[in-house]
């Protein structure tokens, strides 16, 4: 119990860093290295996701971390939406919260991919996605694996990576992504 609060600890610091100690410039260089070294990863992962994500009128890729204790869960994040038309970016900010079975911590990463124009718009202007979720991770660093699954109703579809955690849950979620005020 005692290595699963110090990990907690450890993945709700890292997740809620709002690098505000950096420049803006500094900071979307974070966001968006994050960004790239999602994406390296999941067309490693899935290789025919790369013409998903280039067929789409845009993407969004957040890091995040979550915690799961029994009946409730909650999650906060950072990313970044691209128009793979004018290659714009709007950086985003998010937090979740959901009610399910479940135990957990973890650290992961999520792709968007909106399935139309009018979708991307609604998630950047109001930014609310339901879902449920369910998985199972046991995952430090490259050692351990995850196994995940996400649906979406609101136009976009979404993968997951975990890159670090201990969870077993299914949830019913709710997750608020906003525009970042300082950022853009």
């Amino acid at each position: 119990m005692k290595n699963l609060l110090l990990l907690f600890s450890a993945l709700v610091l890292s997740a809620c860093a709002s690098h505000t100690s950096l420049s803006k410039p500094e900071q979307r260089k974070v966001i968006l290295d994050m960004e790239s070294s999602v994406l390296k990863e999941m067309y490693s992962k899935n290789p025919s996701l790369r013409a998903v994500v280039a067929e789409s009128p845009g993407y969004a890729v957040f890091s995040n971390a979550n915690i799961n204790l029994i009946l409730a869960s909650f999650g906060s994040g950072y990313g970044v939406v691209t128009n793979s038309k004018s290659k714009a970016k709007t950086y985003m900010k998010m937090g979740e919260v959901g009610i399910g079975l479940g135990v957990g911590v973890k650290d992961f990463r999520i792709l968007i991919v909106f399935d139309n124009q009018s979708a991307m718009n609604d998630f950047i202007n109001s930014g609310w996605g339901f879902g449920g979720q369910a998985d199972a991770a046991v995952k430090s660093s490259n050692k351990g694996g995850a196994v995940g699954g996400e649906k979406s109703i609101s136009g976009f579809r979404v993968y997951q990576i975990t890159k670090a955690g201990v969870a077993l849950q299914a949830t019913l979620k709710g997750t608020k992504f906003w525009k970042d005020d300082l950022l853009n």
